[in-house]
């Protein structure tokens, strides 16, 4: 393939995602917007409560991501039957890590207690944070809708439903956080019923879709398991589990550093929700790159095509190197004024205004580690690069944006300048694998070889 036909299949594949991903951020973004009208204390509660229920959000999208590359791979070699049973398997295993993630959040969430952050921020926080936690069973289930479509490159659908839904989450919010059309005004609980409603409605549509249209009557979508087979259930979890770790390990260094702004002070809080908000529009764009490099290199290792599979990573990185250098300039020539959109208290504004600098500076990094991880896990690579995530924020970036915050007095741009090193260290050390893994393939060597040698 040429280089041109390497982007517009990759972009065709792509774009729909990041659209999608960008969806399922913006039911957050339009919440902070929304409640940021409230004050700086609904704002750092909708912050607070959100940094631990995305970190267990995150895994469960992790968890579901596990048929995707398995699809795809299936779907190179012809296989409908294996698929169907991807399908069946995946969405079950869906179910029963949706409940045990729900019941893990009710325990978490009387943790906030305990963590010394403001009282009255917490007071908000623990019944919000109920709510939001209702959403993830019909999150869970529209996960595995998409990513079964996604497998088999049918990305659009799941991009026009989550678009859809984020309308009516942008509505409800008005409606119910500000009391209009008749309805009381709810506040910051508003927002949170706002986002549940929107998420029972998303596998609604997805579903309706997936188990009706005549695209997928090819396979047998039936939702009891009619082969029950716990190998492939292993296989499912083999890369869906060390998928979720990967996410906890990003987005739970990013709730730590909440939390730590919570004890610089309220401002530092929400100043923090707002830069991380509009970082998390590009970082979901950006993994909407990641899944079509996923998607191809899948696709390409069950045909056999080496080659295609290491051109078509390579332009992976190089499209996200390109948009997160746009995303980069925007934030960093906007840093003043997108923080308004959130809220119109001064002090906030500037140290927002701040952190965007820093944001921008880790934009690359931050496209290239979230691709690095699509790549590899497309490869069913997925052990190592949990490691390296787990190095890189833990063991590195977190201790680090503390030491800079307080021991040295820098604050809160101590703790994103810890992030921004953890990011960096993250997409230098996942290019390096993807590099030597692609290149041992096409000498010859079997995905197991290549990773052992990597």
């Amino acid at each position: 393939m040429t280089t041109r036909e390497h982007f517009k299949i990759t972009f065709n594949l792509a774009y729909p995602v990041m659209l999608s991903q960008l969806g399922q951020v913006l039911v957050g973004v339009a919440d902070s917007m929304m409640v940021g009208q409230l004050g700086a204390v609904p704002l750092a509660a909708s912050s607070l409560a959100n940094s631990i229920f995305f970190v267990v959000l995150m895994f469960g999208m992790g968890v579901s991501m596990g048929i995707t590359p398995l699809v795809s791979k299936a779907d190179g070699k012809g296989k409908s039957k294996r698929i169907s049973q991807l399908f069946q398997h995946g969405l079950w295993m869906n179910i029963a890590t949706s409940v045990v993630l729900t019941l893990l959040l009710v325990g978490l969430g009387e943790i906030l207690y305990f963590l010394d952050q403001p009282a009255q921020v917490v007071d908000q926080a623990i019944p919000y944070l109920w709510v939001i936690t209702a959403s993830l069973f019909p999150f869970m289930i529209f996960q595995n809708f998409k990513q079964f479509a996604e497998g088999l490159s049918q990305t659009r659908q799941a991009m026009y439903i989550t678009i859809f839904c984020n309308v009516i989450n942008i509505a409800l919010n008005w409606v119910l956080i500000f009391g209009k059309l008749g309805f009381s005004e709810m506040g910051l609980m508003g927002a949170g019923y706002a986002t549940l409603i929107s998420r029972i409605l998303m596998p609604i549509l997805m579903g309706l879709y997936v188990l009706k249209s005549r695209r997928y009557q090819v396979f047998d979508l039936s939702l009891g398991i009619k082969k029950f087979s716990r190998l492939l259930f292993v296989k499912i979890l083999n890369i869906g589990v060390p998928t979720g770790f990967q996410y906890i390990f990003e987005v739970s260094a990013f709730s730590a550093a909440a939390i730590m702004m919570g004890w610089i002070g309220v401002n530092a809080l929400a100043a923090h929700q707002i830069a991380l908000n509009l970082a998390a529009i590009s970082y979901m764009m950006a993994s909407g790159l990641s899944t079509a490099g996923m998607i191809r290199i899948g696709n390409q290792i069950g045909k056999g095509d080496m080659k295609t599979m290491r051109d078509a990573g390579m332009m992976v990185f190089k499209m996200v190197l390109v948009f997160m250098s746009m995303s980069a300039l925007i934030f960093i020539l906007g840093r003043f004024f997108l923080p308004t959109l959130y809220i119109d208290d001064p002090e906030v504004i500037s140290l927002a205004a701040t952190l965007l600098i820093i944001a921008g500076l880790f934009q690359l990094s931050d496209g290239a580690q979230v691709v690095g991880l699509g790549v590899l896990r497309g490869m069913e690579d997925v052990r190592v690069p949990t490691i390296v995530t787990l190095l890189a924020y833990w063991v590195f970036g977190l201790p680090l944006a503390y030491l800079l915050a307080f021991p040295l007095g820098l604050n809160e741009v101590g703790i994103w300048y810890g992030l921004l090193i953890g990011l960096s260290f993250t997409a230098v050390l996942l290019f390096i694998r993807f590099h030597r893994l692609s290149n041992r393939l096409i000498a010859g060597g079997t995905i197991s070889q290549a990773s052992q040698k990597a």
